[in-house]
């Protein structure tokens, strides 16, 4: 049975394997993404220290990331990570036994948060990287990505409001043991995957790496794209790790109105990746990268200045929409232009631009609202990435043509 263009990878065995462990390993760690955040909200009501676990769960991305990218594109991707996701479900059980057993403490959970973020800085570019191989097709990895990135966001749906759901009727740590067993799902289907595995780059880390930053640095597009990544989620991003404050400070509500919210802002993310799905031309989604900047940075300021749930829900949409079609736009183009060989390190980039900008923004706004309040700090926010979108504007017009170029150049090499 021909399946529609928009669902066109899911034709590969392999690729339809990795999707449905991968949709119950992403529900699970967004379960845990959201009782982490209650839970250091509601030990120490800080949101100085949302920001700090928030950093240091992402910042590995930014340091280790880069390098990661080089050495995985020097092993067996697939043996890797089963290992990583293995290592992952142990974090899990560790931070569901500690909060089970009341030992947790915020000195525990930054520790936690830490180690989760140095296993990420291999886990996404591993994933990433892989997808090529299960689709085993060019033409159908931009749809791949951009499904992969549709059952993340769907995840970002449903997951925060069954996590406030269960939080309400469980307990934190029940939520993190339901995170660490969802990873068997995802290890599960990586073993039963049959496919060539991708080439392995030569020489030691340190030549691979410096072959990956020289044709990042040497190409416009790249440089120019990662710099669009910097901008939105050094400053929209950020949103995620105020909302605890905004649940319960501005909407006087609860664990369950944060589900709403991060399920509003998941919502609209996968909107945008149903949009994605059905774009088969490179210049559309620059197009859709720019357009996202700008909803991004005007849903944020509609959320910054309102104190109407609904009309907070209503930009919350907004920016989930906005980020995701700017996050998984650009990786669609990146990894549709990159050669075969650098892709690993094209991808670290990407995730280190992606996930450590956001650690980054993530911290300054955590510091700036403790101290100028929530809404000034993500109002700031906005104003700032609508000035970069007039930057943007300004460069559109070139992105597309040697996107396209780039773009025609990789299909007549593949």
């Amino acid at each position: 049975m021909a399946l529609p263009a928009g669902m066109r990878a899911l034709a590969h065995r392999n690729f339809r394997l990795y999707f449905a462990g991968q949709a119950i390993s992403i529900l699970g760690s967004w379960i845990q993404q959201v009782a982490l955040a209650w839970l250091v909200y509601r030990l120490t009501g800080s949101a100085a220290l949302l920001g700090i676990t928030a950093f240091c769960g992402l910042i590995p991305q930014l340091l280790v990331g880069p390098l990661a990218g080089a050495w995985i594109d020097k092993h067996d991707k697939k043996k890797w990570l089963v290992g990583v996701q293995s290592l992952m479900a142990v974090q899990a059980f560790v931070l569901a036994g500690l909060c089970w057993l009341d030992w947790i403490s915020p000195g525990f959970i930054i520790c936690m948060a830490l180690i989760l973020g140095v296993l990420s800085s291999f886990d996404a570019p591993l994933r990433q990287s892989l997808i090529g191989s299960f689709v085993g097709s060019r033409d159908d990895l931009p749809n791949a990505l951009a499904l992969n990135a549709m059952l993340f966001n769907a995840g970002r749906f449903i997951g925060p409001p069954i996590a406030g759901l269960l939080l309400g009727l469980t307990s934190e740590a029940f939520c993190f043991a339901i995170n660490a067993f969802s990873f068997m799902a995802l290890i599960a289907a990586i073993l039963c995957v049959r496919s060539q595995p991708p080439l392995r780059a030569k020489g030691s880390v340190g030549e691979v790496f410096k072959e990956g930053v020289m044709f990042a640095w040497r190409t416009w597009v790249v440089r120019m794209l990662i710099l669009t990544l910097i901008a939105l989620n050094l400053t929209a991003s950020a949103y995620a790790v105020l909302l605890p404050v905004f649940a319960r400070d501005v909407f006087a509500g609860d664990a369950t109105t944060l589900g709403w919210l991060w399920g509003a802002a998941g919502c609209g993310a996968f909107a945008s990746t149903i949009f994605l799905a059905t774009r088969r031309s490179a210049p559309a989604i620059v197009s859709a990268v720019v357009a996202g900047v700008l909803i991004s940075a005007v849903s944020l300021l509609v959320f910054a200045t309102t104190t109407w749930l609904p009309l907070a829900l209503g930009g919350m949409v907004g920016i989930g929409f906005g980020i995701s079609v700017c996050n998984v736009g650009i990786n669609m183009v990146l990894q549709s232009t990159a050669p075969e060989a650098l892709r690993g390190r094209i991808v670290s980039f990407f995730t280190s631009a992606r996930f450590g900008f956001d650690a980054l923004g993530g911290l300054l706004a955590g510091f700036v609202a403790a101290g100028f309040g929530a809404g000034h700090t993500l109002l700031a926010e906005g104003c700032v990435l609508l000035l970069f979108v007039v930057f943007l504007f300004t460069r559109r017009q070139r992105l597309q043509v040697q996107i396209a170029a780039a773009h025609q150049g990789a299909q007549d090499g593949h």
